[in-house]
């Protein structure tokens, strides 16, 4: 039940990026996102101190907010540009690349089981991104990248998860993130209406929601057996897609779909500590 509601919340932010991207240029949805996920631990802190959040890690938080934030700007900008469901589906193939960075960067092991996901689910990805010229388009390249960039921010939460809990692992990614999206904005700063001010708002606010409640589902149930009710997002995405621009997904996207989905239940059968990552969102 938790799933869903977050798998319909990130759905919902998606539909919110979408809309506000009409008006407001990349770099600006991006810091507000981010700027709200600061905002929201300020209560904390004002209850609590900061004790919670000190850590020796700071060189380790900066490299996950590197990958995170990269990963952020691609998949917001794939969000205006691609098709919704598409642009999900990218989103949720990160973790079809994990195995193999996490191969390469923390030296685990690589099995055959995890190489057949890994190469199912790449397939997939093409297929999402169009198996011809397209696939070279910067808009189907950005979704790719989105989710490469995914991958390595979940390696980079996973070298660091044995001393760092996923609450102070979002409280910097959000404190990083804010501060080096606001530099950009020294150049793509735009006037703001007040829709636009209360679209983006509530794209931080759902983001942060949804992030949350995911956070306390992969907490009460063991992620083999709800992580692919994750992809539900994609689901409601191509719903709300379908409803409010008429988007309807090709062949190839349904495919792709398929084959990462398939992909990740091969992945369920996989012990794995890959998902506790995932609770940390991107």
């Amino acid at each position: 039940m938790l799933l869903a509601l977050s798998a319909l919340l990130f759905a919902c932010m998606g539909v919110l990026i979408r809309e506000v991207s009409e008006g407001v240029n990349n770099e600006t949805v991006v810091f507000a996102r981010n700027l709200i996920g600061v905002l929201f631990f300020l209560p904390i802190i004002l209850v609590r101190g900061f004790g919670p959040f000190r850590t020796n890690r700071l060189g380790n938080h900066f490299l996950r907010t590197f990958y995170g934030l990269g990963a952020m700007y691609c998949f917001f900008y794939a969000i205006a540009h691609l098709p919704l469901a598409d642009a999900m589906v990218f989103t949720y193939a990160a973790p079809v690349f994990t195995p193999v960075l996490a191969w390469w960067w923390l030296k685990e092991s690589l099995t055959g089981r995890m190489l057949l996901a890994v190469s199912i689910g790449f397939v997939g990805v093409v297929l999402v991104a169009k198996p011809s010229g397209a696939l070279f388009d910067p808009k189907a390249l950005a979704g790719v990248a989105a989710s490469l960039l995914a991958a390595c921010a979940f390696v980079s939460i996973r070298a660091m998860s044995n001393s760092e809990p996923a609450t102070r692992i979002v409280f910097y990614f959000s404190t990083f993130s804010a501060l080096l999206s606001a530099i950009p904005m020294t150049w793509a700063w735009q006037p703001l209406t007040l829709k636009q001010v209360g679209l983006l708002i509530a794209v931080g606010l759902v983001a942060t929601v949804s992030q949350l409640v995911m956070s306390k589902a992969y907490a009460l149930a063991p992620p083999g057996k709800i992580g692919p009710l994750s992809y539900l997002a994609i689901v409601f995405s191509g719903l709300f897609a379908w409803a409010l621009w008429g988007e309807v997904p090709g062949w190839s996207s349904w495919a792709g779909a398929g084959l990462i989905f398939a992909a990740s239940l091969i992945s369920v059968y996989l012990p794995s500590k890959s998902d506790k990552s995932r609770t940390a969102g991107v």
